[in-house]
């Protein structure tokens, strides 16, 4: 239910989902303000790339966090990852600090891009509402990058950091509480994602590929496919041909027996 203050940007960052997506699936002018009250259909399903065993992992074209616990997936947060000019940088990495009202010492480059930009020059940020870092940092091994919160909570599920990994401030929270120094992590990009459910449900996502890395074609997610023990002829190629050029973030089910599929799951067989 819509809350006031709330637009169609707030509600995409909160859940992961294009605005795009909200305003089709609930048959919306986006040049609209929307209605305290009003009930929005929102759906945001995602494909879970390759677990780890325990862990953080960070699919930045997905911009979505996985934390993994005995590689069971525990919790799923959007994320805002780096723009195409400042890219998060992908690998493995540890949990190196924990800090509450972190103060931010503004980078050089970023200072730079401010006096560019014709916008005040800060070197240091105190915590406070103007600390674009929120709360909560979890930094990382990565050489300056960390997890933190944010004092614009729409720009989550973005392309709009320098490369740090920034989150809504009450799942930075939740996070925060849930890992330790020395935590594990991998970050990566995958545009495309495709996985099969036990009840043999084909699943697939397309991201964007904002970092021009080469987003995959129809042959890329055959072989993927193949890869994941899946009949590329079981596959809808026309529906997943519409999903790459759209690129919208959403999993589908993608299989030509997709209503065959649920019935046999509804009746047990």
């Amino acid at each position: 239910m819509v809350a006031r203050g709330d637009s169609l940007v707030s509600i995409g960052a909160r859940y992961g989902v294009s605005v795009a997506l909200i305003t089709q699936q609930n048959a919306l002018d986006p040049r609209k303000p929307l209605r305290p009250g009003q009930v929005l259909q929102v759906s945001a399903r995602h494909v879970v790339p390759p677990p780890l065993d325990d862990g953080i992992l960070i699919n930045v074209a997905q911009r979505m966090l996985f934390l993994f616990r005995e590689g069971r997936l525990a919790s799923a947060y959007p994320v805002a990852v780096g723009r195409a000019s400042w890219p998060t940088p992908t690998g493995e990495f540890t949990v190196r600090t924990r800090e509450t009202d972190k103060t931010w010492i503004v980078p050089v480059s970023i200072q730079e891009e401010s006096r560019r930009a014709g916008k005040p020059v800060l070197a240091r940020v105190p915590p406070g509402p103007d600390n674009p870092l929120g709360r909560h940092w979890i930094g990382l091994s990565l050489p300056a990058i960390g997890i933190h919160g944010t004092n614009a909570p729409a720009s989550v599920y973005g392309f709009r950091s320098h490369g740090c990994i920034r989150m809504h401030p009450d799942d930075i929270a939740q996070l925060f509480d849930r890992v330790a120094v020395g935590e594990p992590g991998r970050i990566v990009y995958q545009p495309l994602l495709m996985a099969q459910g036990d009840d043999g449900r084909i699943w697939f996502e397309a991201n964007p590929d904002p970092y021009r890395k080469g987003a995959g074609t129809l042959g890329d997610v055959r072989a993927m496919a193949v890869e994941r023990g899946i009949a590329p002829d079981s596959l809808d190629l026309r529906l997943i041909e519409t999903m790459l050029r759209a690129r919208d973030g959403l999993a589908r089910e993608v299989g030509v027996d997709r209503d065959g599929g649920a019935r046999r799951t509804a009746g047990g067989g």
